[in-house]
């Protein structure tokens, strides 16, 4: 198979207080395309890592779409995109979202325009859903993330050492207009809204959860990559499925609360992670 992947690792924030900033993300971007290139055949060329400065929303866009175009066409028939940063929400325009928040992605240059994130500065899931329904047939595409998909997990994940959660509130509390005990779209519906071919997603946890950025073995990664990478290094073929029931023993073992995700046709979670 012909492959290219773009891995995606956020720190650091141009606009954003150094409490705000994370520590784990630039580690999972260049642990997955490590993986990649040793383990799946990635040749070191297919595989762009952005980092910090490196992904501010303009450049981020811009390789995801040069990955889609390799694809669509029949230049790579294995795309691969990983994003570790902050997850937040924003206004939802279209009308789609029950709750009325767009579930997004926070770039490296993520800035607030009144009282929400300015959408030029995050990637929204309609934003991935649109670029995801380019995909031709024949395609596999699996996508890797490593953020929180909504703020209603801010229990105590942030009170302990080493730990805290890969969410961004909306810049102003009267901003937040979503109720948490609603069931919302989550950026798993990707999968099931995209026509052709469809995306294989795994994500670090629920809806209703925060993704750790945790101190592990003495480095810090987000708790799901480091067990995501832990659970197929030197294990090629194992299926998706089991590579789930891998991670979420390694998260539950670690203390934990987060579940991961699986999302894609029964053949592909019944097949080899990357095939």
């Amino acid at each position: 198979m012909s492959k290219a992947a773009l891995c995606v690792g956020i720190n650091k924030f141009k606009y954003l207080p150094e409490s705000s900033w994370l520590h784990g993300c630039v580690n999972d971007a260049e642990d997955l395309a490590a993986l990649l290139e040793a383990q799946y055949g990635f040749a070191s060329s297919s595989i762009k890592v952005l980092r910090d400065a490196k992904a501010n929303k303009k450049s981020v866009m811009a390789e995801l779409n040069k990955l889609v175009d390799s694809a669509v066409d029949g230049k790579s028939n294995h795309i691969v995109f990983t994003f570790s940063s902050h997850g937040t929400q924003i206004p939802d325009v279209s009308g789609d979202e029950a709750d009325r928040l767009d579930e997004a992605f926070a770039c490296y240059d993520i800035n607030n325009s009144g009282d929400s994130w300015d959408p030029d500065t995050v990637i929204t899931d309609d934003e991935l859903a649109t670029l995801f329904a380019r995909l031709p047939d024949g395609v596999l595409m699996d996508v890797v993330l490593d953020t929180c998909h909504s703020g209603t997990g801010l229990k105590s994940l942030d009170l302990l050492p080493g730990r805290r959660p890969r969410f961004l509130p909306a810049p102003t509390p009267r901003a937040v207009i979503a109720n948490e005990f609603s069931d919302t779209r989550t950026l798993r519906d990707l999968v099931k809204s995209v026509k052709g071919a469809k995306p294989v997603l795994m994500a670090a946890c629920r809806s209703d959860q925060t993704a750790a950025d945790a101190l592990i073995d003495g480095r810090y990664n987000g708790a799901f990559t480091y067990h995501f990478v832990k659970s197929l290094q030197g294990n090629g073929t194992v299926v998706r499925a089991e590579v789930l029931k891998l991670v979420s023993k390694g998260l539950k073992g670690g203390g934990f609360d987060q579940i991961a995700q699986l999302e894609g046709t029964t053949a592909a979670r019944k097949a080899a992670w990357g095939s």
